[in-house]
């Protein structure tokens, strides 16, 4: 049986994850009331939040790992840029194909992941410097490779992303929404109900306590960050399905609306609670709220960030009192 402190853990957990769905249901119905006479409340305005987004929605996952085990990586929206130059200038310059383009882009990903993971589990180097350092290296290779922007125009990529699956209540989704989900479900399943899930719950809970349980920490640590890694390069990918170009600038601020999304799905700053269904009604808020600023016009883009900054500030005081409650209840 589980003990007290752990029951409450999850109730916690279970809370914060309430509050993400119940917020953007709110939302959501919030917005028909004040813009269904423009389209709000279409089917396809409802499916364009998870087609706008499902690059965000697998870097996010990724994101809630590595944030689960007490860690961070500042570094994956530099890597989607870096991603996305790659796609473009290997198809476009170099020649190759789309799919060996993929494979390279998602091994790189799991390079990058395990250069980081190794650097934070095996010789203690704090994850917020290591994954500045993958930031700017990141960024510095996306320029280095090209300073201008390429367009891709291969057949076989662009055909790929823009490829439109109908669905029978209406509307229709691109391959990338179902390759974000597809993921996020598996990543869930993972977390939830295999030993290398609970293991990173028990570190991010208390790494002291998972050492001696005898779980080698280290390891762990390091599988999580090459997942992350790879889902930072699978999430690149879908990106750049969605802008079938690379240029310098973009995802510029990406790893923060990736933070921003895990911790507004009820992810602990400091590790042990989590879950990948908060993240992703993480990033649905934040989809939302750019819906907002579209349908209404005369906003500037800004509010968008204003707005996440305002949740992310109230979901973190929501956090310190639930974990300042449990201290109380001890």
């Amino acid at each position: 049986m589980k003990n007290r402190s752990e029951k409450k853990r999850l109730d916690g957990n279970s809370f914060l994850l309430a509050v993400t769905i119940i917020l953007f249901f709110v939302m959501y119905i919030a917005g028909i009331i004040m813009f269904g006479g423009r389209g709000f409340a279409k089917v396809q305005n409802f499916l364009n939040l998870f087609i706008s987004n499902a690059g965000l929605i697998v870097v996010a996952t990724g994101m809630t790992i590595v944030m689960i085990t007490g860690g961070i990586d500042i570094s994956v929206g530099s890597v989607v840029a870096m991603v996305c130059m790659m796609l473009a200038w290997m198809m476009e310059r170099g020649n190759i194909g789309a799919f060996p383009a993929i494979l390279i882009v998602l091994a790189t990903g799991c390079i990058f992941g395990l250069v980081q993971g190794f650097l934070v589990a095996y010789l203690k180097i704090q994850p917020f410097i290591v994954t500045l350092a993958g930031m700017f290296f990141a960024r510095g290779m996306t320029s280095i490779i090209s300073q201008e922007m390429i367009s891709i125009t291969n057949k076989t990529f662009t055909g790929i992303a823009t490829f439109k699956m109908y669905l029978p209540f209406g509307g229709y989704l691109y391959p990338s929404v179902i390759i974000a989900l597809v993921v996020l479900a598996i990543v869930f399943v993972v977390l939830k109900y295999t030993k290398f899930g609970r293991s990173i719950y028990a570190i991010g809970g208390n790494e002291q306590s998972a050492l001696l349980l005898g779980l080698n920490v280290r390891r762990i640590k390091l599988q999580a960050y090459v997942l992350d890694g790879f889902l930072a390069g699978l999430g690149g990918l879908l990106f750049c399905m969605n802008t079938c170009s690379g240029f310098v600038e973009q995802a510029k601020g990406f790893e923060m609306d990736a933070i921003a999304s895990s911790v507004i799905g009820g992810t602990l700053l400091t590790g042990g609670v989590g879950n990948v269904i908060g993240s992703l009604f993480g990033v649905l808020i934040k989809g939302t709220i750019e819906s907002f600023i579209t349908f209404q016009g005369t906003l500037s883009s800004w509010w968008v960030r204003i707005t996440i900054a305002a949740l992310l500030c109230f979901f973190i005081v929501l956090q310190s009192l639930i974990a300042a409650l449990k201290r109380k209840n001890k």
